[in-house]
């Protein structure tokens, strides 16, 4: 078949079998029929969610590790605390080589741990009078005093590896009774609220919950009972193993090969989440270019498979087909 036969088959009108269809009767029988069968399974199973992660719960199943994770958050020395760009300027952040992308993007969403994580929540509370003195000591001394205290408390709490019963007494100043108020307020379900407030008036941003959340380790430990780490290849949103997002297979499966295993390994090692999102970046390019990408985008053309798929209806049409030249 020449190039103008075919053009002239191809704008030809459809001459084939038809059958009529009514689409919108159907629509409405797949969404009577789907909703009576998902409003059924939801009265016999119930919600297939999780319960949602509370300071709460935190401070009353392991109230040390709340109590340790305060004093951190006052001492500077958190995961939040020393992340860098763009909560604050105390980490260099991560890097490609030369490009060092949290750093040249800034701190757009500036978080202080001990004002945000603690004094500010402690102060929207009736307090007793030992936490109100603590939090006027705090406040009124000078931040370097403020960081010796802190400091200082959080090197005794480490010693004796968060055990706080066991930790030696010392200078440590109001730190003691300001981790003691938080963790109590956070015992009595009022640091949750506390901490969304901050988020404006829609109460929408869970920023901070999440940070203090990963700071600790509750979070952690719920990521480990649901299969969520990165040895399990957990990344998904619903409950339990299966079937999650598969779709974000590609991203996990870099973290399981080597150097990116490796958090020692150089120039990658921390840098691991800067060096997978750069070669996902060019991957997903290299898919949303394929129509240009000469030798790439004439594959179909160069392997036919499109002609075995429709060898019965060039058949059916008496179509021969011509051998590309």
């Amino acid at each position: 078949m020449s190039k103008a036969e075919k053009e002239i088959f191809d704008a030809a009108p459809w001459h084939g079998k038809t059958k009529q269809y009514d689409f919108i009767k159907e629509g409405v029988i797949a969404v009577v029929v789907v909703a009576l069968i998902v409003t059924f399974f939801s009265f016999l199973m119930g919600s297939p969610d999780d319960k949602p992660l509370t300071f709460k719960g935190w401070a009353v199943s392991n109230s040390d590790n709340f109590y340790a994770t305060t004093v951190q958050e006052l001492a500077g020395t958190s995961g939040t605390a020393t992340y860098g760009a763009p909560y604050n300027k105390n980490g260099q952040g991560l890097n490609i080589g030369p490009l060092w992308l949290q750093r040249w993007a800034g701190v757009t969403r500036p978080i202080d741990t001990v004002n945000d994580f603690v004094i500010a929540p402690l102060s929207t509370q009736v307090m007793s009078t030992d936490i109100a003195n603590a939090v006027s000591t705090w406040n009124a001394a000078p931040v370097s005093q403020q960081k010796t205290w802190a400091t200082s408390y959080d090197d005794a709490i480490t010693k004796v590896e968060g055990k706080i019963s066991a930790v030696a007494t010392g200078a440590y100043g109001p730190v003691p009774a300001l981790a003691q108020g938080l963790t109590d307020m956070a015992k009595a379900g009022a640091l949750d609220a506390a901490l969304l407030s901050q988020g404006g008036f829609f109460q929408t941003d869970n920023t901070k919950q999440i940070l203090f959340f990963g700071d600790g380790s509750y979070l952690d430990d719920a990521g480990t009972a649901a299969n969520l780490q990165g040895g399990t290849w957990g990344m998904m949103n619903e409950t339990g193993r299966y079937p999650g997002q598969a779709w974000l297979w590609l991203y996990s499966f870099w973290y399981q090969i080597p150097p990116f295993t490796n958090e020692n390994s150089k120039p990658i090692g921390a840098n691991a989440d800067a060096y997978i999102m750069a070669i996902m970046g060019v991957m997903s390019l290299g898919l949303i270019l394929i129509p240009i990408i000469p030798g790439i985008k004439t594959l179909p053309m160069r392997i036919p498979i499109h002609r075995g798929i429709w060898s019965e209806y060039y058949k059916s049409q008496g179509i021969k087909r011509s051998k590309r030249r």
